[in-house]
């Protein structure tokens, strides 16, 4: 078995040619295109590039993406000034602004409302408690973080699905490598929420989230299971760990017929995975410019514009 490649640009074009529709009628409503401030504070590396395909991205449907550079110290600030800001319709941070701590501080002080990438606790508590609208009469989508949202669309088009038992992904297993709030945690409710089982694997250790099949939410337990049992038994196996050091996912240890997906700015596969993989995923930037172009689409409605 030779894995196919599946690139994500085709797949986020898909998701383009709506968002364009919905940003030409949000234009006309409003008498000016949407537009998003970026607050990036290092104007060379990783997020300085992700910066520029995101407003490449963006004004691909019409949405004007501003990128501002921003030093520490006036972070808090700019953010505080794009939240009453009425001609600022969306909020985009590219980390790293701050150190760690900082930047998680920086997230709350997004206006939710204005939050395209979906990461204030407003709408991680959405999801970790399984809301997926916020009115009685599901006019009204909650808000999901843009990256985990583009794995689990490539993982659907891949070909990811269920056992037809009560929750679409019923009787799948998944391995994620990394539990962080941007990527690792959130994919892994989402995919729990939707009837899976994942293992999720970190540096401080292994837990897993039990399916959310009979009762409203998933559940999260300690597991202490291995890395090789955990890829072993995956169906899906999902790495972003931004270390060069990371061992490499191999080929011996994934099921025949596992997807694989690398996040990571540093590849975390090594190349025998194709011989096993059914189809291999290199990145999912292009997806996840889309699903945040549409987060703000979908904002219009939360906020009533």
């Amino acid at each position: 078995m030779t894995a196919v490649v599946l690139d994500p640009s085709p797949v986020a074009a898909e998701y383009q040619a709506q968002v364009r529709v919905d940003v030409a009628r949000l234009t006309e409503e409003g008498g000016r295109r949407p537009r998003i401030l970026g607050l990036l504070g290092e104007e060379h590396g990783p997020a300085a590039t992700y910066a520029r395909y995101a407003r490449r991205g963006c004004e691909a449907v019409g949405i004007e993406l501003e990128v501002r550079h921003v030093e520490p110290d006036s972070v808090e600030a700019a953010i505080a000034a794009a939240n009453v800001d009425a001609e600022v319709d969306g909020i985009f941070l590219y980390y790293p602004l701050m150190d760690r701590a900082g930047d998680r501080w920086l997230r709350e002080l997004v206006d939710p409302r204005k939050d395209v990438e979906g990461l204030h606790s407003f709408w991680s508590r959405q999801l970790y408690e399984n809301h997926r609208y916020l009115d009685e009469a599901h006019t009204i989508r909650a808000i999901l973080p843009c990256t985990p949202l583009a794995i689990l669309k490539l993982l659907q088009h891949a070909g990811m699905r269920g056992d037809g038992g009560d929750a679409p992904l019923e009787g799948v297993t998944a391995c994620i490598i990394n539990r962080s709030e941007l990527v690792g945690r959130p994919l892994a409710a989402m995919l729990a929420n939707d009837g899976a089982r994942v293992h999720s694997l970190d540096i401080s250790g292994a837990v897993t989230f039990e399916p959310a099949i009979g009762r409203h939410a998933h559940d999260v337990r300690d597991s202490g299971i291995d890395r090789a049992s955990a890829l072993a038994a995956a169906d899906v196996v999902i790495s972003a760990v931004p270390s060069k050091s990371f061992e490499l996912v191999r080929g011996d240890e994934i099921r025949e017929g596992a997807i694989c997906v690398d996040v990571a700015e540093f590849t975390n596969f090594d190349e025998s995975v194709m011989e096993r993989a059914s189809v291999f995923v290199p990145r999912v930037g292009p997806l996840t410019i889309a699903m945040a172009a549409r987060n703000l689409t979908r904002l219009a409605a939360v906020s009533g514009r």
